[in-house]
């Protein structure tokens, strides 16, 4: 198995409390990410910074309408950052809204998502490729990783993602409902 990327997480220009609190569970979640407060850092600081970090990839969380909202991946190169798909616009529990505490930062993951050929495969497997974690169908037998993140739908169908602790069998949190994919 692949060792997951090195990943620098950071917000957009003026993030919002929530923003803040919403890159503080994700970061514990993923193992390898390293989150950075942006301040006025330019795209161009920002892909300097991820060097620093000895990081190759990039993860912004935007604002979208004045609130919590999109996720865009970046991958560094020379030129600095290239954006990589899909965008991704979402809904978010935040740990604290799911009576989650304590979370310790995750050491090795897995990707979980159904074993068909449509938009959560499609998904999973661009997930999969940029942070650098192997993907396990749900039929399919598996030794537990420490954190496994699932890909499925939720009551309404719209797509959602959540982080487990695959030992406890305990959601971590935060939960991501996907209300829009942008290839």
């Amino acid at each position: 198995m692949d060792l997951p990327r090195k990943i620098l997480l950071t917000t957009s220009r003026n993030p919002t409390p929530r923003i803040r609190t919403f890159c503080h569970d994700f970061a514990k979640v993923l193992p390898s990410v390293s989150y950075v407060n942006r301040g006025k850092m330019s795209n161009d600081n920002m892909a300097e910074k991820a060097i620093e970090y000895d990081a190759d990839r990039v993860v912004i969380v935007d604002r979208w309408h004045g609130g919590l909202g999109v996720l865009r991946f970046f991958i560094v190169t020379e030129s600095g950052l290239t954006e990589a798909s899909p965008t991704i616009h979402f809904a978010a529990k935040l740990q604290r809204e799911l009576g989650v505490s304590n979370v310790k930062p995750a050491v090795s993951m897995r990707l979980q998502a159904p074993n068909k050929s449509d938009e959560l495969a499609s998904l999973a497997v661009s997930l999969s490729g940029f942070l650098g974690l192997p993907i396990s169908p749900e039929e399919q037998e598996h030794k537990p990783a420490l954190t496994m993140m699932s890909i499925s739908r939720d009551k309404s169908g719209k797509i959602e993602v959540t982080f487990m602790d695959e030992p406890r069998h305990v959601e971590l949190g935060p939960r991501i409902t996907v209300s829009k994919l942008e290839w």
